[in-house]
């Protein structure tokens, strides 16, 4: 598989506090990556290094073979990294596609558009995330599943290759949840790699092909949902043994 972004000894730290410590792992082309851990592991502050939010201390961070680190965000963002927040960001004031051609518009290629070309961009994105019937809505007036879906069409609009999404399932109820798996996944299916922080372990462990679990900025496990579920310092740490326990009844129930 080709490696689309390179993380190599990447370290963040805020004072004496480690946020990042000596981070390493590849992410691989067409991939989901779910990326779990406690609170305050670590999780946000790697997301904001990657796009440039944050400054990192040491290492390096490569997409598509080239060095990142050092750039601006909107410099990141152009070459096809997009993310969404934990806290969502909508652009209060506009409506849901004046917020989306806005990511047209700053995105890759968002200089050459024009505007009848970028507002054609945005209803397209509006409708691969089903929003189209609520373009005209102003965001005030959205659900949390509607701002949730929004900060991910925000991004899409960027036209990124890679797209990093920070919990974004949560609050969500089940079928909101299901709904947002079901966009991922069709987003998986177009080319676009994703790394997915995400604290509901039913969302994160059935769409990744690999999962990275973080604790107090370090990098306690990588590999697939099942090799992750079956670890034990994850278990004692992050997961505990009712998840544990839970999926292994789910898995026996499977073959009754």
């Amino acid at each position: 598989m080709e490696v689309l972004l390179s993380i190599k000894n990447v370290s963040k730290y805020f004072g004496g506090l480690g946020a990042n410590k000596d981070l390493s792992f590849d992410i691989e082309k067409g991939e989901i990556i779910g990326l779990i851990g406690p609170n305050g592991s670590g999780k946000t502050t790697l997301i904001n290094v990657i796009t440039g939010n944050y400054a990192a201390d040491q290492g390096s961070i490569r997409f598509k073979g080239h060095e990142i680190l050092g750039l601006k965000p909107y410099t990141i963002n152009r070459l096809g990294i997009a993310r969404t927040y934990q806290v969502v960001q909508p652009f209060v004031g506009m409506s849901v596609r004046e917020n989306v051609v806005a990511g047209v518009l700053f995105g890759r290629d968002g200089k050459g558009r024009k505007m009848k070309a970028a507002w054609e961009k945005a209803d397209e994105v509006l409708e691969l995330c089903h929003m189209q019937e609520k373009k005209n809505e102003m965001v005030e007036n959205l659900t949390i599943a509607d701002v949730k879906r929004l900060e991910i069409a925000k991004a899409m609009a960027t036209d990124p290759d890679l797209l990093l999404l920070d919990e974004g399932m949560a609050g969500l109820n089940p079928k909101e949840i299901d709904d947002a798996l079901e966009l991922i996944t069709k987003i998986n299916k177009m080319g676009i790699t994703l790394l997915v922080v995400e604290h509901v372990m039913k969302a994160v462990m059935s769409i990744s092909q690999r999962v990275v679990v973080l604790h107090q900025g370090l990098l306690m496990a990588i590999g697939t949902p099942e090799t992750i579920v079956r670890d034990e310092q994850v278990i004692k740490a992050y997961l505990g043994e009712k998840y544990t326990l839970r999926r292994k009844d789910q898995g026996e129930a499977k073959k009754l």
